[in-house]
């Protein structure tokens, strides 16, 4: 099939609700895992072993099996107890997987804050609570820019796993066209534009907020 201008931007505009669906997949998944993360992380550096041991026993589990076996197990799993159409099922999975990565990533960026940061706070008659949201997670938020940034760059690449319970991103977009043009290798190029382009400007986003952070500590 020759390729003329009108024909590629006809198959061009098809792949933009494909690319917006991956993005609504992504921020979606990434909101649940980051709020997700921050529980974990605060339950994780407890010394209590009973608030300790489900975070470890639930990043364990997320971290030691693959995003695409619990993408598949949400959502042929859950649907016998409750009713999840692709969408959410995609969600709830990417959500879980990055959040046992976001929860380390937490855990790590509290843990490194001084120590002696804590005892000025206990100090000045702060309660641990206040200390937590005043001092301790200010500055983690402001140490976990960097990974998190690579992890969300990861949770993008993925939301292609999505395609395997037939959300309709980016990949299975392709996959679809490529089916019915048998034009494999010219839709995934398509595709592996689009995926350049949105990790592209994610990594700018990244790198600009950690630039900011690391100007206003030069300011400060």
């Amino acid at each position: 099939m020759n390729w003329t201008f009108d024909y590629f931007w006809e198959v061009l505009k098809g792949f933009f609700p494909a690319a917006l669906m991956t993005l609504q997949v992504t921020f979606l998944g990434i909101l649940v895992g980051v709020g997700l993360g921050i529980i974990f992380a605060l339950l994780r550096i407890s010394k209590n072993p009973v608030i300790n041991a489900p975070a470890k026993i639930y990043i364990f589990l997320i971290r030691g099996t693959p995003l695409l076996l619990q993408l598949l197990f949400i959502y042929f799993g859950l649907v016998h107890l409750v009713s999840l159409n692709r969408m959410t099922s995609a969600v709830i999975a990417l959500g879980i997987h990055n959040g046992a990565y976001i929860a380390e990533i937490f855990r790590g960026a509290i843990q490194g804050v001084d120590r002696g940061q804590r005892e000025a706070g206990k100090s000045i008659g702060m309660t641990n609570m206040q200390i937590m949201r005043r001092i301790i997670l200010p500055q983690a938020f402001k140490r976990a820019v960097p990974p998190l940034g690579n992890q969300f760059i990861i949770a993008l690449k993925d939301s292609s796993l999505a395609s395997a319970i037939a959300v309709q991103e980016l990949l299975l977009h392709a996959r679809q066209l490529a089916s019915a043009t048998a034009m494999t290798m010219e839709m995934l190029a398509i595709a592996s534009v689009f995926y350049l382009i949105m990790t592209s400007l994610l990594t700018l986003l990244a790198n600009a907020t950690e630039k900011r952070l690391g100007v206003s500590d030069h300011r400060a």
